[in-house]
């Protein structure tokens, strides 16, 4: 069942909560080593700790850094592993580093699992140098029963070698305290151009960041304030902390293509682009709103809602979901009143997935589509 709801003004809310010893060719794929399986050189490590910076073959390491091993346990708690057997844990003042072979003006995203060892409010600095200045991401939320997650970052390379640095700038007591982090990969992204057909670029999302074939998470895209590059081409991500999800018709239900989004926070994360559109134009909306086919259970009286709104209307999509799969189509007309007008697609609720994991999710959305008609002049009547 679908019930849309129109208004004829946007209320625009801006979500205060809706380096190796060789360089490596940036294919698209876990860079070399990324998945820390290969052994380190133990001459330069102290039990679990790493004392030497290039210890970590295809990694330099600075500060704080521990190679954990699948089962190792920290107190009462066992430290996770996100992929293989190993993963490095990045504790006071670490960072690691990669240099990579890419090439310039060229775009790329980065994919690496991570997960929260001691500390609530964790966070990790993904930069390149030469490049601008580091970007924050949030791990403090946990998305998956799994304890940990799959996050993304972009950047659009300046020059022919650069060094991937991941760093970790929070300081606790124990100063081998932070976050683990592993199943490092990259790829390169080609932003779409819009088309007469579409004025939304990357409006099917089969652009997006890099999602490892046997993955069943997905890969949450964070929100970058004034963001120049976005792992999901044409789109930004409006939120201070929170994300969304890509994910891939491998092992989600997918409205159409291979690719879609699931908005898994609620109305603290919005997708936003803005379009060229021409004043007095015709134009019409379309989106399909589904569920990723995860158990995401919201029926009756707590059903997935999507807000869509543009600089002149909005609407809202109540989509009532088994957790099985399916979707439903909607569109919103308007008569742009701007030469640029924005698109916003948010969710307006939590959900969690009814096996009680605590697993987050959300309505999915895809095939989002922007077509507009400018009016023919009027016609002057000749006397």
């Amino acid at each position: 069942m679908m019930v849309i709801k129109g208004g004829h003004r946007l209320t625009l809310f801006f979500l205060a909560v809706c380096a190796a010893a060789r360089s490596a060719s940036a294919d698209d794929g876990t860079l070399p080593n990324g998945n820390f399986e290969d052994s380190p050189d133990r001459s330069q490590m102290n039990g679990s700790t790493v004392t030497g910076e290039y210890a970590i073959p295809r990694w330099k390491t600075s500060g704080h850094v521990e190679y954990i091993e699948s089962g190792q346990k920290q107190g009462d708690m066992f430290l996770a592993v996100p992929e293989g057997a190993h993963a490095l844990r990045l504790g006071d003042n670490a960072d690691i580093q990669q240099q990579l072979y890419v090439t310039p003006g060229t775009q790329y995203s980065v994919t690496f699992s991570a997960a929260r060892t001691c500390a609530q409010n964790e966070k990790l600095n993904v930069s390149v140098v030469p490049g601008g200045a580091p970007d924050e991401v949030s791990i403090q939320t946990v998305y998956t029963s799994s304890g940990w997650d799959s996050y993304c970052w972009a950047f659009q390379a300046t020059a022919g070698v650069v060094s991937l640095i991941v760093h970790n700038p929070i300081h606790e007591d124990d100063p081998a305290c932070g976050p683990t982090i592993d199943a490092v990969a990259i790829k390169t992204i080609y932003p779409p151009q819009a088309t007469t057909d579409n004025l939304l670029r990357n409006g099917d999302f089969e652009q997006g960041p890099y999602i490892a074939p046997e993955s069943q998470y997905g890969v949450l895209v964070p929100g970058r304030d004034g963001m120049d590059v976005s792992p999901l081409p044409g789109w930004k991500v409006r939120s201070y902390s929170k994300v969304v999800k890509y994910i891939n018709s491998a092992h989600f239900a997918v409205p159409r293509g291979s690719y879609a989004v699931e908005l898994v926070a609620g109305g603290e994360a919005a997708l936003l682009q803005e379009v060229d559109t021409v004043p007095g134009s015709s134009c019409t909306l379309e989106l399909s709103v589904g569920d990723a086919g995860n158990g995401c259970v919201a029926q009756d009286q707590q059903p997935m809602r999507v807000q869509a709104s543009t600089t002149d209307r909005s609407m809202t999509v109540v989509y009532n979901s088994t957790g099985t799969g399916g979707s439903t189509r909607a569109s919103l007309a308007f008569t742009a009143s701007r030469s640029k007008t924005l698109v916003a697609i948010c969710s307006s609720a939590y959900h969690t997935k009814s096996d009680y994991s605590g697993t987050r999710c959300g309505p999915v959305v895809d095939d989002i589509s922007l077509v507009c008609v400018s009016q023919p002049p009027a016609r002057r009547l000749l006397r």
